[in-house]
This record gives structure tokens, sequence and C-alpha cells, in this order.
């Protein structure tokens, strides 16, 4: 394995990577870490079927993690972004994680407009309303991803999305879909309705049961689902927001789910019903 061209952990190029930690140096900047093979390797195919746009602009590697994947530097060199080789510790200055996998890129944001979200006429999306935990917030975003959502919305009372956790939890959704964020609730629902999209809030009290909504033939259309925050739900200024609000039915003892299973049984619930009447 070749030495490491980069070791010193006072570089310009690795001081600037460690700051984009920090969420004001990732909304100034306009940057964020993607950390592990995986997030790497969807990064640069964004990057290439955007036609090298600037979603990647460079990435760490370890000449261990160089080695093991080699696709991956290779792809990246393909798609004219520069491969830093590394040594573990400047790795781990710039890692989140506490057992770095020895690749990180720096990436550019990649929201989009909300008028460009609807733009598209979407069928499914995810709204990420309240949502506080940034894990939670990625894996949803997964969820979407995994049922064939068009887009998912973070208002602006939610998590930031490039937050190392959510980039993580994501493991590569973000490079799949469109993503907005920083909007008001307000205006997200009014744009889906002009769009229009039904707006369901996902809450545990609902008083439409997802069951029923489904056997009724309710779930056919363009849906936008609002899921709210991780402890409390959805304020009920939100949830009047929507067109109607339906709980998840729990035929067990279980007290109730956590966020990110509700999210995928709600989205998958939508995504069939859609496949169903195509």
């Amino acid at each position: 394995m070749a030495a490491p061209e980069l070791t010193s952990l006072r570089s310009p190029r690795v001081l600037a990577a460690r700051r984009l930690a920090r969420r004001n140096a990732r909304t100034k900047e306009r940057r964020f870490l993607a950390e592990g093979p995986q997030a790497v390797r969807e990064a640069v195919a964004r990057h290439r079927a955007d036609a090298g746009d600037g979603t990647l602009i460079e990435v760490f590697a370890t000449p261990e993690a160089a080695e093991r994947h080699a696709d991956i530097v290779a792809a990246t060199h393909a798609a004219g972004v520069p491969v830093v080789t590394v040594s573990d510790a400047v790795v781990a200055e710039i890692s989140q994680t506490v057992t770095p996998q020895g690749l990180v890129g720096v990436c550019r944001f990649l929201d989009a407009p909300l008028a460009d979200v609807l733009a598209a006429r979407p069928k499914l999306i995810a709204v990420l309303a309240h949502v506080r935990d940034p894990g939670n917030a990625g894996t949803v975003l997964r969820c979407a991803d995994a049922a064939g959502a068009d887009a998912v919305i973070l208002t602006d009372a939610s998590v930031d999305l490039y937050n190392p956790k959510s980039v993580r939890a994501s493991v590569g959704s973000l490079f799949h879909l469109p993503v907005t964020v920083g909007v008001p609730i307000e205006r997200v629902v009014h744009g889906l309705h002009e769009a229009g999209v039904r707006v369901l809030a996902a809450d545990g009290a609902g008083a439409r049961d997802l069951d029923a909504e489904l056997d009724a033939g309710r779930m056919s259309g363009p849906t936008a689902w609002v899921f709210g925050n991780e402890a409390w739900g959805l304020p009920e200024e939100t949830r009047a927001l929507a067109d109607e609000v339906v709980r998840v039915p729990i035929h067990g003892k279980a007290e109730s789910l956590n966020l990110a299973t509700a999210a995928a049984v709600c989205l998958y619930a939508s995504a069939r019903a859609q496949r169903a009447r195509s």
C-alpha cells in the first residue's frame, strides 16, 4: 500500500473538512460529509448521473481503505473527483464515527426548492415536521427511498438533514431522491394541495385507521405523509392542516410504534395502493 500523502491534522484541507461537523459551517459553505464506502459510492453515482455537477468535491481515503474499495476509488477518479490518500489519524480527525471506515467524501448540499419538487407531479412524499433526532430523519429518508417515494421534505422545525448522523442513517438514500429542507409546514401543505396531493398526518390518536383507509380505496391517489416528533407527535395546529389524521392500527399489546417503523408502514401502504391502481 502506498504511503499516505496527507498526514498533518493541521492541514487546511483537513481543518476545512473537520469544520463540517458543525451545522453553522455546513450551512455557510453548503457542504457536508459522507462517511463510509456506501455513502461515498452513492455520492459518486449521483455525481456522475448529474453529469459531474459538483455533488462530490473530494474524497479522503486511507491506503488500506483505498485498496479494499478499489472499485470506489476508480469510479471516483473516473468521475474527475480528486482522491486524497490520508493517514488513519486524519480520517479519525474528520470522521464523526467511533470506528471510521477509512473513506470520507466532501459533498455539496443536494436540496431542491419546493417548487421544483412539486412541479414534478409527485405521487408519494414524506414530510418530516418537528423531527429532531438526526438518526430518525435519515432512517425515514431511507424508508421513503425504499418505498419508491418521489421526494422527502423537512420543515424548518426539523433537524438538519446534513447532520453526520442523518447522512449515515440514510445509508446512501440521501443521494437517490429529491429533498427539500427548511420550509414552514404551512407553506409545504399549501403547495402540496395546489399540486393535487392529499396530505395525511400520521398520528397514533388519529381518527382514521390506516387499514380502513386502504379497504375503502382512499390510498391510491397522490399522497404526502406528515410525520412528527419522536416523543410528542404532531402539534394540533399541524394536524389541523392535514386532510386526514391517520393512525397505524396496533393489533397486539405494544404501546406504540417508533417513528421510523410507523413511517415505513404508512409509506409502503400508499406505495402498494398506488401500484395496484396503476
